[in-house]
């Protein structure tokens, strides 16, 4: 190093990017943003690529470097808060003078048996990649937004594959009645067999058992429900909540005060109380939020207040439909809903802003 203040960078999703494009030409400062991958693939379009629909794959040395980023490109096992230093899985380390932890979330495997086996996941890049096509007849458990996305990408790219959807509630429950109206219906026009109410408890090489002892036949699985988070932060000490996510103050800042946390594996709450979900709505304005509250410590100032509000979800119903859900303040949903050819615009031009957003 030169002297410069040492500004580290966890993680290369939407948050550690956001974080990093807000921090890029801070003053005495050098940014640094350590992956395990080489490439940024935008995790809102991984139905698409596990469709077999090609997905733009961006270079995160070549995007970070000329933007005067460093890139270190490894796996990091290990944060010694007191040394301030990152231990990578290749023996390497990278020190710290302020580190922002943003590395996310990943599928939850281990909750209920047989998944880690039998089942393929879709929450990760990595994971996309390393799965086979989808083959025979498909049940993609869980009717939340990945679910939802997955089911109807699969059923319009692939029409030769039968297509069930399984949840325990309706898909886009905590949608307005419109929202879920429009799901439903346009879930039927793609051919997709929707199973609401049904809770997998196994999944098994043919197939899934349900809590009933239903055997539902599938020669694949796609489990899109429920998330974890890497242990790292856990084992080093900070401060987490039981679900290994750090916590953090109204600064985003951990219990170790040279770390600050955003994105799906902190625990974000706002003036209100409410715990904002893990979404790329919350990941890039929290962590645009946490480089700026660092920015403002390096020169001195008083970190700026965090100011958020949701303003509507997205939803990809297949390349030519969709649902944009307009929402309060408070992530409620309102009355309003956009569907159809023109959500499908709209959530294609949000997707884009949010690669812009993220592109330093």
């Amino acid at each position: 190093m030169t002297g410069q203040y040492r500004i580290v960078v966890l993680g290369a999703g939407y948050a550690g990017l956001a974080a990093a494009r807000r921090l890029r030409g801070a003053p005495g400062a050098q940014v640094t943003v350590v992956d395990a991958r080489a490439e940024f693939v935008e995790r809102v379009r991984l139905h698409q690529l596990a469709a077999g629909q090609r997905v733009t794959r961006r270079d995160l040395r070549a995007t970070l470097e000329r933007r005067g980023i460093r890139f270190v490109h490894g796996t990091a096992i290990g944060i010694d808060t007191a040394g301030r230093r990152l231990t990578l899985a290749d023996g390497g380390t990278v020190d710290y003078d302020t580190l922002i932890y943003a590395l996310g979330s990943h599928a939850d495997l281990e909750s209920v048996a047989g998944v880690r086996d039998y089942a393929l996941s879709v929450a990760t890049a990595a994971d996309v990649d390393a799965m086979r096509p989808p083959h025979g007849r498909v049940i993609v458990v869980g009717g939340g937004s990945t679910g939802i996305e997955v089911a109807a990408e699969l059923a319009e790219s692939r029409p030769d594959l039968p297509v069930a959807l399984v949840s325990s509630e309706e898909p886009g429950a905590w949608l307005s009645d419109r929202a879920r109206e429009h799901i439903r219906t346009t879930l039927d026009r793609l051919g997709v067999r929707v199973r609401a109410g049904v809770k997998v408890v196994e999944v098994l090489a043919d197939g899934v058992r349900t809590a009933e002892g239903e055997h539902l036949p599938a020669e694949t699985v796609l489990w899109t429900t429920g998330f974890a988070v890497p242990e790292l932060a856990a084992r080093a000490g900070l401060a987490v909540d039981a679900r290994g996510r750090v916590l953090v103050d109204e600064d985003l800042r951990t219990s170790d005060p040279d770390i600050h946390a955003a994105g799906d594996c902190a625990v974000i709450t706002v003036a209100d109380g409410r715990e904002l979900r893990m979404a790329c709505a919350t990941a890039i304005p929290v962590a645009s939020h946490a480089a700026a509250v660092v920015a403002a410590r390096l020169r001195g100032a008083q970190p700026p207040a965090l100011r958020f509000r949701y303003h509507f979800q997205c939803l990809s119903l297949g390349r030519r439909d969709g649902v944009i859900q307009f929402l309060r303040p408070d992530d409620t949903p309102t009355p309003r809903v956009l569907t159809g050819r023109p959500a499908a615009w709209v959530k294609e031009g949000i997707v884009r802003g949010a690669a812009r957003v993220v592109r330093p």
